[in-house]
């Protein structure tokens, strides 16, 4: 709770991903993927409930013994690969509020693909977030890319190239082009008022949280995971 307000940290995990099957609690260090999160949501002063909404009783397992909720598991047509991550949310924060008779004044959300956080992230998102309430109502957190929208291409059939974003000037020195951002799912949070009248964490009213160069990684196939593994043992000097 952050000075009178509680705060909810909600975790999907589904159970059958694709890119890489089995991704939630696979080993990462030493770790399922999802226990970094967990662990890092552990950490915060202002959460008073982290829920992970999974389909699967092995990751509704691994949640619990790594110290997280699960006080239900999400109904299947909420775990298809259409399923959207707001009905998902609405489905856990409904959970709290007809069954616990619960209210949460934030909503967090916590990608457990995204495990490179630092210790303070999630309170600062949430500090900053609070003592700017009147001018913005979500923070998101954001990583500076080198592959700048200038850069890219779109091919044709015919494997022809084009510029994929033709309205930007072209350039060929990376350090011509100004800083472009990419929302990387350290955490997404919005006050929940405003989270389920827009449907989004980019709501009218969002500001960024830019994050370091490491955090820029989200584990969906092979080898984002063996990317993350290595950040993780250069940064955080892991065996």
């Amino acid at each position: 709770m952050i000075e009178g307000h509680a705060a909810i940290a909600i975790v999907p995990a589904r159970g059958g991903t694709k890119g890489l099957p089995g991704k939630n609690v696979r080993s990462v260090c030493g770790k399922p993927l999802i226990a970094w999160t967990i662990e890092k949501a552990r950490k915060s002063r202002y959460l008073d409930v982290i829920l992970v909404t999974t389909d699967n009783s092995e990751i509704a397992d691994v949640a619990r013994r790594h110290g997280a909720a699960v006080p239900f598991l999400r109904p299947a047509e909420l775990a298809t690969d259409q399923s959207s991550t707001y009905d998902t949310i609405r489905h856990a924060l409904a959970h709290y509020r007809e069954v616990e008779g619960r209210e949460f004044q934030y909503t967090v959300l916590l990608e457990p693909t995204s495990p490179l956080r630092e210790d303070d992230d999630i309170d600062c998102m949430l500090r900053r977030l609070h003592e700017r309430a009147r001018d913005f109502d979500a923070i998101v957190s954001v990583g500076q890319v080198t592959e700048h929208p200038s850069l890219m291409k779109r091919l044709a059939p015919d494997y022809s190239a084009a510029p994929f974003c033709p309205e930007l000037t072209q350039t060929t020195r990376r350090q011509d082009n100004a800083p472009a951002y990419f929302p990387f799912g350290v955490a997404y949070i919005a006050k929940t008022t405003a989270l389920l009248a827009e449907d989004t964490f980019y709501t009218r009213r969002c500001m960024a949280y830019p994050i370091k160069r490491y955090q820029n990684y989200e584990i969906d196939d092979i080898y984002d995971l063996l990317c993350v593994e290595s950040v993780m043992r250069y940064e955080w000097e892991l065996p």
